[in-house]
């Protein structure tokens, strides 16, 4: 087993721009965000998972699954667990939801909501834009505490991938990062050796981690942990996707030029083109890195130190290539948070005793 590393985060941003919300949401400044961070007994064994759904079109259903995570079989509250966000997108039809707890705690809340989840959703009836292989599409588990090792993050997640497919018979699921061992294979490169790019994958040709042969009814499900990964979507205002697709693969991570741990899929979306970013943390300091005076978010998982692409930075960019060809860029939307406000947020709701954080987003962050 590897030594326990523990996760310290410094540095955050203070701004976010919700799809939710117009107006732009403040946040504690990057210096006191660390200091609070670094300080509270609280958050410091606080893992995120953010709990992808393959539904957004009956939002009741998306509240019942992540009710799941926060309230036992006889509607008793979970200590210690808080739903943050649920991000629904109708076009996409898939919902995000951010589920936040002690490690201690994670795996029932998590795979409370996955079965329930299952119970819910049969993919043979799923439709939508956004690429996905399963009802339950994709859970990854992300250290938010310091006092959280990167084989808690693994073995957390293999434990995750093992109870979903002991309780909801039929399903299946791979591994990916940390708790894919020992190759620890990322998330992209999992998803195209199972064919999730695909627009129809070969159900009969994947070969599962756990579980048996992909079924229609259940698909297949990506487990694993990693260093926080944000979701950043800009919408240009156009509805060539080739043109997207142009962008996508200028700013991708493994482009001349490209963006470090950025991941791009272009979709169409609500008439326009959406580039959908997956915005991984990377390893290595800022040194010097930033977007119109704005640093880049660093923190650090045992003393090796982490950064990732702001949000800033992302729609910058997406902004000039699209300027390029005389299309404008006309929103961006983060789903979810970054680390410093999941963190943050997180021990808000906890210290206050609210489970169904997502209902008090309004009136607390407006």
């Amino acid at each position: 087993m590897l030594k326990s590393t523990c996760v310290h985060f410094s540095g955050c941003g203070p701004t976010r721009t919700d799809s939710s919300c117009s107006k732009s949401c403040t946040f504690s400044s990057s210096s006191s965000c660390g200091r609070n961070m670094a300080s509270s007994s609280l958050g410091s064994r606080l893992v995120a998972c953010l709990l992808n759904v393959s539904e957004a079109h009956r939002k009741d259903l998306v509240e019942t699954v992540a009710k799941a995570a926060l309230y036992n079989a006889e509607g008793v509250r979970r200590e210690g667990t808080t739903v943050l966000n649920i991000f629904n997108d109708h076009d996409y039809n898939r919902s995000v939801i951010t589920i936040v707890a002690s490690i201690d705690s994670i795996r029932e809340a998590v795979l409370s909501a996955c079965e329930k989840a299952c119970g819910l959703i049969d993919m043979r009836a799923h439709s939508g834009v956004h690429p996905c292989m399963g009802a339950v599409d994709l859970i990854p588990i992300y250290p938010l505490g310091e006092d959280v090792g990167v084989e808690d993050c693994a073995t957390e997640a293999r434990a995750v991938a093992e109870g979903l497919t002991e309780r909801v018979q039929g399903t299946s699921a791979f591994l990916f990062g940390w708790a894919d061992s020992p190759l620890q294979r990322g998330l992209a490169q999992r998803r195209k050796e199972m064919g999730w790019f695909k627009k129809t994958p070969d159900m009969q040709a994947i070969r599962p981690d756990m579980g048996p042969q992909p079924q229609k009814r259940f698909g297949l499900t990506g487990v694993g942990a990693s260093p926080y990964v944000m979701n950043c979507n800009v919408t240009i205002d156009t509805q060539d996707v080739a043109m997207g697709r142009s962008i996508a693969a200028a700013i991708r991570e493994s482009a001349p030029g490209g963006l470090p741990g950025v991941q791009v899929l272009a979709l169409p979306h609500q008439g326009a083109v959406e580039i959908a970013c997956n915005v991984e943390s990377v390893k290595g300091s800022p040194t010097g890195d930033t977007s119109a005076g704005e640093p880049w978010p660093c923190f650090s998982i045992g003393g090796q130190p982490y950064r990732h692409a702001p949000a800033s930075l992302i729609t910058a960019r997406v902004a000039e290539l699209a300027g390029r060809h005389g299309v404008g860029a006309v929103g961006t939307a983060l789903v979810g948070f970054t680390p410093c406000e999941c963190r943050g947020l997180a021990e808000l709701a906890l210290s206050q005793g609210i489970a169904e954080f997502w209902k008090e987003q309004g009136r607390i962050r407006m």
